[in-house]
């Protein structure tokens, strides 16, 4: 394949960071989106586990480290993307769920991929109001026979299902998710903003509804950082061919 080519493709491919609070519908529409356009959805707490179970040794220092109920440092979960980010699949895109949490990890990133020659091309932000979000996650319950997880408003459970409550819905520990996402992973937003790859989705909607929304707004960010890349790279040979002269 020509250096051409392969140019074209890395233009063309999603690398993106998909944000949003707990209950927003992240999980689903980037599992969706992973599929549809054939590219990976890596998230962070699927490799730990994933590290964790295979018993190699950043699972290893990782799982020692959540045992002890503290958050895994920068540095290891910077490995860990790393690694991920070194697989074939990844050379056509991938979309990043729960990585970068916070605007170091975030600048850890760009290092990790400017060395790569790629950088992200678009960060979507999936936005829904506060009292949207309390009602999406605590009227969930989870049937204990089945694991089915229904919403007592959108998706009703079945007479026969027998319901629990789970601690991570409740009200008071759903406020504290919040209130975390707010201190820390939100300040992402003003981050991808200044880099010019940040669309604000609204998350209000069916999923299809708002799976919509995101493809719309990854086709306008990837054309355009496309159509970028290609004038820098006019400009370069053409400034090439001058010097040649």
């Amino acid at each position: 394949m020509s250096t051409s080519s392969t140019s074209a493709q890395s233009q063309h491919a999603v690398r993106m960071v998909l944000l949003g609070a707990p209950a927003s519908g992240k999980g689903t529409q980037g599992a969706t989106l992973a599929s549809s356009l054939g590219i990976p959805k890596i998230s962070t707490g699927d490799m730990l586990r994933a590290a964790r179970d295979a018993g190699t040794e950043l699972g290893q220092l990782a799982d020692g480290i959540m045992a002890a109920g503290k958050l895994v440092p920068d540095d290891l979960v910077i490995r860990l993307v790393d690694g991920r980010l070194s697989e074939p699949d990844t050379q056509s895109g991938f979309i990043l769920d729960g990585f970068p949490r916070t605007v170091p990890q975030a600048e850890a990133l760009d290092r990790l991929l400017e060395g790569r020659s790629v950088k992200l091309n678009a960060a979507l932000h999936i936005d829904l109001p506060r009292e949207l979000l309390m009602e999406r996650a605590t009227l969930r319950r989870t049937d204990v026979r089945t694991g089915q997880i229904y919403h007592l408003k959108y998706n009703p459970p079945p007479d026969s299902a027998e319901l629990v409550h789970r601690d991570d819905d409740r009200e008071e520990t759903v406020r504290k998710r919040l209130d975390a996402y707010d201190t820390m992973t939100a300040a992402l937003v003003p981050y991808y903003k200044g880099k010019k790859i940040l669309r604000h989705v609204d998350g209000v909607g069916t999923p299809r509804e708002v799976g919509e929304r995101i493809r719309r707004a990854i086709d306008e960010l990837v054309s355009a950082g496309a159509s970028s890349g290609a004038s820098a790279s006019r400009g370069a040979a053409a400034r090439g061919g001058a010097d040649g002269d």
